[in-house]
């Protein structure tokens, strides 16, 4: 599911590592450690594969949870609560963001995914102490908890990701696409395995337990590393009262400013709430035919004098204390000397409306596509996909379909990362044209018992298609859309697009329970219900009189006016 919801956090101002470098920032290392091996990205993959794999392991474990509760949505209910719960986690981590560490999020994330995950296989399903009803609302609250943890976790790991080089956060990215593939691999190597619906269930939650354990080791490994030591130190943010400079430096030629909205100049750069470099006033051409030189001088030298006054009674009153301030404290502060100190708050709240409206005008096609993207995929997956019966595969048949969407999911991520021009009318043509897939797959579950695409094989060829091109449209609009927009502006990008990616997820899960209520109630054996043959009928009728026609009518589904009309056509039947 996807893996796009928690970036409502990515850390804000983390310009190119080189700019920062030659700009004198002074470090414990003159040049990058390479990772060798490329150890550093199979571990950050393995970190993606984390804290997406305990949310995978009740969604892919629905042949258990749909034989414990027959005839009810539990998957569709378990995909509501994680998103629902998911949205949540994402607003309070970017609230309360600062005030725990990075590293404190991240352990958050890892234990409650283990307490949850062992609570779950070892009361819930080995010993089962909770009646029926009481453990359909311990699992959902058991997602509910791995929700909430894995999305702080998982936003975390965004920042975290954000301080080395790019290509660890796409590693993070296929290790999330990689996550539902593995838990697929588990559930289908345990099912085979072992017959024991209790046994082969318990024992795929104790390897996700234990995969989960190995990413919580090798996480604090990775802290150690050089390489990653490197990057943490190169973004950290030492004191302003050791050493300001460090902290913002700058060419000799230019001079810090902050981008103000309440100046209508640059307001109109688009440059809300970002740090930038300012070149102070220089000297006017020799050969200027309207001021003196002395003139022009003396003002240039005004100006930057007022430029310095200004910074420095900010940067003074920042190193008289031991805090540590961010960006966002030192735009208040310049803001209070070049303008009113007391700005109202619905003003603020208008530029901010403004400036997504002017960003979302940019990238509205992409919005729309990965919207579509992921509003057809959960109309589908998990909760249709898991009411497509085989009297052949049995409870293997859900399985199996999830593996293979997990399967082409990944390979779809892979794809779209290639290059490729990806215009905006073909996304959303593309992405439009995957709602057939809608009324295709639900027409492999419907009618109840009898569905109109009787053959396994449909349905695997269907979720091949939804996979795959989940994979390619639900990421390449994430890819392209902040190449639209200026550089300012990228961070804004990701939030919107988060948006629209909640927007899709959640109307999805809605209209899935629209789908299935259309559907009909579930049939609790309905590999047992199918229409006999007319030779089964004969052979039956025959060994029965006139009188226990009452019987034979309910015995079998076909009405008692039928059975006389069929024994009038052949009264063999009944001697």
């Amino acid at each position: 599911m996807d893996e796009n919801l928690s970036r409502g956090y990515i850390q804000l101002g983390q310009g190119s590592r080189a700019d920062r470098i030659t700009r004198g920032l002074s470090y414990e290392h003159s040049h990058p450690p390479e990772d060798r091996c490329h150890c550093i990205y199979f571990a950050l993959l393995l970190a993606g594969v984390g804290f997406l794999l305990p949310y995978n392991s009740f969604i892919i474990a629905v042949d258990y949870f749909q034989a414990r509760y027959p005839g009810t949505t539990i998957v569709f209910d378990m995909s509501l609560v994680y998103i629902l719960v998911a949205f949540a986690a994402v607003i309070i981590n970017n609230l309360f963001v600062e005030t725990l560490t990075l590293q404190v999020r991240i352990t958050f994330g890892y234990i409650l995914s283990f307490v949850t995950l062992l609570f779950i296989a070892v009361f819930e399903i080995w010993f089962e102490i909770f009646t029926l009803d009481t453990g359909y609302y311990i699992n959902l609250l058991g997602v509910a908890v791995v929700a909430f943890g894995c999305t702080v976790q998982q936003s975390s790991f965004y920042g975290y990701t954000s301080m080395l080089p790019s290509r660890y956060t796409q590693s993070v990215m296929t290790g999330e696409s990689a996550a539902g593939l593995l838990i697929s691999t588990n559930r289908i190597l345990t099912k085979a395995l072992l017959d024991d619906e209790k046994v082969n269930t318990v024992l795929f939650f104790c390897i996700s337990i234990g995969i989960v354990i190995l990413c919580f080791i090798i996480h604090f490994v990775l802290q150690k590393t050089k390489f990653v030591r490197f990057y943490i130190s190169l973004c950290s943010n030492p004191s302003l009262s050791d050493d300001l400079s460090k902290r913002i430096s700058l060419e000799p030629t230019e001079d810090v400013g902050l981008v103000d909205m309440l100046d209508p100049v640059e307001s109109k750069s688009g440059k809300y709430g970002v740090l930038s470099l300012r070149t102070p006033p220089s000297s006017p051409p020799a050969d200027s035919a309207f001021e003196s030189t002395e003139k022009l001088d003396q003002d240039v030298n005004e100006e930057a004098d007022l430029w310095r006054m200004s910074t420095e009674s900010v940067f003074n009153s920042f190193a008289a204390n031991s805090k540590t301030y961010r960006v966002q404290d030192v735009v208040v502060r310049m803001r209070g000397i070049n303008y009113t100190k007391n700005i109202q708050m619905w003003s603020g709240i208008k530029r901010g409306v403004i400036v997504r409206w002017q960003v979302a005008k940019c990238i509205w096609p992409y919005m729309l596509c990965i919207a579509l993207a992921y509003f057809v995929t959960l109309c589908l997956f998990p909760g249709i996909e898991s009411e497509i019966v085989s009297c052949r595969l049995r409870s293997w048949m859900p399985v199996i379909l999830m593996a293979i969407f997990n399967f082409f999911d990944c390979i779809g991520k892979i794809l779209a990362s290639i290059p490729y021009d990806w215009t905006k009318a073909k996304l959303v043509l593309f992405s439009s044209v995957r709602i057939v897939l809608v009324p295709l797959l639900a027409m492999c579950a419907a009618p109840r018992g009898d569905p109109l695409l009787k053959n396994e094989e449909w349905a695997m060829v269907l979720s091949l298609f939804l996979g795959l091109s989940n994979g390619v449209f639900g990421s390449v609009p994430m890819i392209v859309a902040p190449s639209m927009v200026p550089d300012e502006q990228k961070e804004l990008t990701g939030n919107i697009m988060t948006l629209s990616y909640t927007l899709g997820l959640t109307t999805g899960s809605g209209v899935a329970y629209l789908i299935d209520y259309i559907l009909g109630p579930p049939l609790k054996n309905p590999c047992s219900s199918t229409t006999p043959s007319i030779t089964q009928l004969t052979s039956t009728l025959s060994s029965l009189n006139v009188t226990d026609f009452a019987h034979v009518s309910t015995t079998w589904p076909w009405n008692v006016s039928g059975i006389i009309e069929l024994g009038s056509q052949n009264s063999t039947l009944f001697e």
